[in-house]
Formats: structure tokens, C-alpha cells, sequence
């Protein structure tokens, strides 16, 4: 704790009254132990920041003997080719593509149309169908971009499906 140091005075023939100047000496010891008792509590009682992850539902494992169709209008294709390019098309028309990059105007704009155009078809834009098809030069961060934006645009039928051989052609 504190201490006060009090020294004798050696010379007692001049019997003044002066003030006398005590040193203090306060010990810190327990200050510190309080301080690094505190940093240890509030470490260990604070929560660290969380992982988000998204959730994809994934098919059943048992076998169907006639998968659901959907109507090719209803669709829309995503080749996902390199760091800048996506290749899109309608339904199963090879012959129409068309381009768009990983940006959310491009490609926003892209589904908030094909959503537009099924609701105005068939009545409900959920019906859309989104079949994201990645290619072996596209990365990780471009597909994450472009599940980010079916989350974004409330697409809630997408799949991820190995390009067919035309479709690496294209």
C-alpha cells in the first residue's frame, strides 16, 4: 500500500519549526493487478464477430422418376467465364447470347429484366429460374458475387450446374 517516509533529522540544535517535506511512496503493484484483471474479463466475456454464411438448399438424396419441368421461357442461363465476362441466354437458345460483367448494375439489371418479363407472362416473377453454370477459368469471388445477387434480387429458384460442352464452346 503507501508508505510514508519520515527521515530523522541529524542536526537538533536549531530547533525551528520548519515544514516538513514527507515523501510519499505509493505502490502501484495492486493498481496494475485490478487493470489486468479487467483487460483478462473483458476479453474473455466479449463476443467475437461471427461468421455469416448462406444457406443454399440443397436436392434430396432419393431418386425421382420425372424431374419437375419448368418452362423454358421461365429461364435464364448464367456461363460465369472469367473475371469480367458472364454469358447469358434464354431458355435453351444458344443462338442469342449475350454478355454482362460481375458489376451490380450489369447484372442487376440483367435479372430484375428476366424477372419483369416472367411476371408479366406467367403472373408471379418467384417463378424465375436461374441456372448459374461456372467454368473452370471463373473464380470462387465471382460465383459468391453472383449468389449475392439472387439474394439481393429475392430470386428463390437457382441452381449451380457443370456447363455442357456447347455451352464452353460459347
Amino acid at each position: 500500500m503507501a508508505e510514508i517516509n519520515q527521515p530523522e533529522s541529524k542536526h537538533k540544535r536549531h530547533q525551528r519549526r520548519r515544514s516538513k517535506k514527507l515523501s510519499t511512496r505509493v505502490d502501484l503493484t495492486p493498481m496494475v493487478d485490478l487493470g489486468f484483471l479487467l483487460i483478462t474479463f473483458f476479453i474473455f466475456t466479449t463476443t467475437l464477430s461471427e461468421h455469416k454464411t448462406m444457406g443454399m438448399v440443397l436436392p434430396n438424396d432419393k431418386p425421382v422418376k420425372e424431374p419437375p419441368l419448368a418452362g423454358k421461357s421461365k429461364v435464364l442461363n448464367l456461363i460465369l467465364k472469367d473475371d469480367k465476362n458472364i454469358i447469358c441466354y434464354n431458355g435453351d437458345d444458344l443462338t442469342n447470347p449475350f454478355s454482362a460483367t460481375y458489376n451490380a448494375e450489369s447484372l442487376r439489371a440483367i435479372l430484375i429484366k428476366k424477372k419483369q418479363a416472367v411476371a408479366a407472362k406467367f403472373g408471379d416473377g418467384n417463378e424465375t429460374i436461374i441456372l448459374i453454370k461456372p467454368t473452370s477459368n471463373s473464380t470462387y469471388r465471382n460465383l459468391v458475387a453472383v449468389l449475392d445477387e439472387m439474394q439481393i434480387n429475392s430470386i428463390k429458384k437457382y441452381m449451380l450446374l457443370q456447363p455442357s460442352k456447347e455451352e464452353t464452346v460459347l
